[in-house]
């Protein structure tokens, strides 16, 4: 009974291990290594398709379905767990007969009995989980190579965000970033900032185009780049500005050398096609140490700001001195707009008379500022103020209504008023509306001259300038050329500009009395004027010696201290009234 029981046991073991090996689709094969056959259970023969049903199988139908790529590693696979005596672990394909590949795991164990070599083992198909890895490392390859694109897509995006592409260069924005990183974070010692402004850019744009302005940019990018340390911080800043980071520089007179070396070096000219472009720099530089350089670039500003009022191609460097003087210069800039307003500013006259007889024979007026707080205030502190801020054209606007008021109201009086001659800026002489606004005031012939400053007039100007100069005359308002000899007017531009007279410089008449040199060049400049049938006035007659010999050289009008000072009106007034013409000379 017992014996019954255990069989009984044991097959029901066996059912178990049955239906769970169906279940598990695992087929089970054993195979003695000294005969050409194996054993095969049922779910191998479904593994291999065999469509057969026998347990015993000739080993060639085990081995023919072996893919051939396969084969030698699962032979070795055999081979090895022969020769260690180790459980046999391998993974291959294996070609249907219908041509499907499907992919096998088989594992056994090796024993001996009977002095064979006996493998017992189980195979399965993973064919599913091959093909999910498969597609696993697919998608990850995919999503490694999509994220490698991506990174490298922001980069772009990043230093297309933070760089000029025209010249390369690192732009406003990535400059700004880099400054502040080094103002928060440990930052070199000294840091200095050298503010570049290209000279003549906007002209060469208009005049050549854009094309033009874009090499000239990347020209003077490369020309930076090769003017400067080579661990330098470069960026354009803006359209015509570059900005460039200096770290821990020798010193403040090394940087200002290389700051005015750079300068030359943007001089040089730049070919686009077939033709020369001249450009140049102005530069301003600011340099701080420590934590101190958040404001850098403000610094550098101002002195870049100040390098171009002064002119072309200079080299400024950031002081508080100069901050203080741009804070009086902004605190007058508001001053005089107000003033402009208020009436503040009013004419000041200073005769000049015929150079013969000394009589009156015409008055220049002079801008004087009657401040609230500082009282008489000279041209000096505010022209520049004004033309800074774009309202020289309205300060001579002022003037010249002021002093036609002053002439009207002299007439009304029964004086009898010379001409006066008014100062007339660039911009006002190119208003397409300064003919009408003349004939609204109600200028009479031969009662007003326009002074035009020489640095004005240049043999090419403007359609418009020489369009009011027409209108002007037409008006019967002559035309003087203001300070002849201090600027760049040639003798074509007298040719076609015809003015009635030019007054000479005064730095060419106050040598005349102790230079020959300057005498012959001064009556030579006489000459040239009698030739063209202009009349010329000396300004800067600083003695009676000065005005004696100015006579003798052909001076037809004198005008300076030894004339008469300059004057409000009703003082001017009170001389126009006097008898004695000398009285005019008033000294002080």
């Amino acid at each position: 009974m017992k014996a019954a029981r255990s069989e009984q046991e044991f097959q029901n073991i066996l059912r178990r291990l049955g239906i769970a090996l169906d279940a598990s689709q695992i087929g089970v094969w054993e195979h003695d290594t000294q005969k050409d056959e194996v054993v095969w259970d049922l779910q191998m023969h479904r593994l291999y398709a065999t469509g057969k049903t026998q347990k015993r199988v000739k080993a060639a139908v085990w081995m023919n379905a072996i893919h051939p790529d396969d084969f030698v590693q699962a032979q070795a696979d055999f081979d090895l767990a022969i020769a260690t005596g180790d459980v046999y672990s391998s993974e291959y394909r294996i070609i249907l007969p219908d041509g499907e590949t499907r992919h096998l795991r088989s594992r056994a164990y090796c024993f001996e009995e009977d002095g064979h070599i006996t493998f017992i083992g189980a195979e399965w198909d993973v064919t599913a989980d091959v093909l999910l890895n498969r597609e696993l490392r697919r998608q990850k390859a995919i999503a490694e190579a999509r994220a490698v694109a991506l990174e490298v897509s922001s980069e772009r995006i990043q230093h297309a965000a933070e760089h000029d592409s025209l010249t390369g260069l690192p732009n406003r924005r990535f400059f700004d970033r880099r400054l502040a990183e080094l103002a928060e974070g440990e930052g070199p010692e000294k840091l200095a900032i050298l503010h570049i402004g290209l000279d003549r850019f906007k002209q060469i744009n208009d005049a050549a185009g854009h094309a033009a302005g874009d090499d000239v940019l990347r020209s003077c990018a490369r020309r930076i780049e090769a003017g400067v340390p080579k661990n330098s911080f470069i960026a354009r800043v803006s359209g015509d500005e570059f900005a460039v980071l200096i770290a821990n520089f020798v010193s403040l007179e090394d940087l200002k050398a290389r700051a005015e070396r750079l300068t030359q070096g943007l001089k040089q000219s730049v070919w686009h096609n077939d033709e020369v472009l001249h450009t140049g720099g102005s530069i301003g530089v600011a340099a701080a140490s420590g934590r101190n350089i958040a404001s850098l670039l403000a610094q550098s500003d101002i002195a870049l700001n100040r390098a171009k009022k002064l002119g072309r191609g200079r080299v400024e460097v950031y002081s508080a001195q100069l901050k203080a003087q741009l804070n009086a210069e902004q605190r007058i800039g508001r001053q005089f707009s107000h003033g402009l307003e208020k009436g503040e500013f009013v004419p000041f006259y200073q005769a000049q008379v015929d150079a013969r007889t000394r009589r009156v024979v015409g008055m220049e007026v002079l801008a004087r500022w009657r401040h609230p707080k500082r009282g008489l205030i000279m041209p000096g502190e505010f022209i520049k103020v004004a033309a800074s801020l774009g309202r020289l054209d309205d300060l001579d606007a002022a003037i010249l209504k002021a002093a036609l008021k002053d002439r009207e109201a002299w007439t009304r009086r029964g004086v009898d008023v010379p001409r006066i001659s008014v100062n007339v800026s660039a911009a006002r002489l190119s208003d397409p509306l300064l003919i009408d606004e003349l004939k609204r005031l109600g200028v009479q012939p031969d009662m007003l001259s326009f002074e035009l400053l020489e640095t004005i007039f240049l043999d090419d100007s403007e359609d418009d300038v020489f369009a009011n100069v027409a209108g002007l005359k037409a008006m019967g308002i002559d035309i003087e050329i203001d300070d002849f000899g201090s600027g760049h007017a040639s003798i074509i531009g007298l040719v076609k500009l015809k003015p009635r007279r030019m007054k000479i410089d005064r730095q060419l008449v106050l040598p005349i009395t102790t230079s020959r040199e300057q005498k012959r060049l001064l009556r030579s400049i006489i000459d040239i004027a009698k030739a063209l049938n202009i009349e010329v006035i000396a300004e800067g007659v600083e003695t009676q010696e000065h005005a004696k010999l100015l006579t003798r050289l052909g001076c037809d009008i004198l005008q300076g201290y030894a004339i008469a000072y300059p004057a409000p009106a009703a003082d001017m007034l009170a001389r126009l009234t006097e008898d004695d013409p000398q009285a005019l000379a008033v000294q002080h």
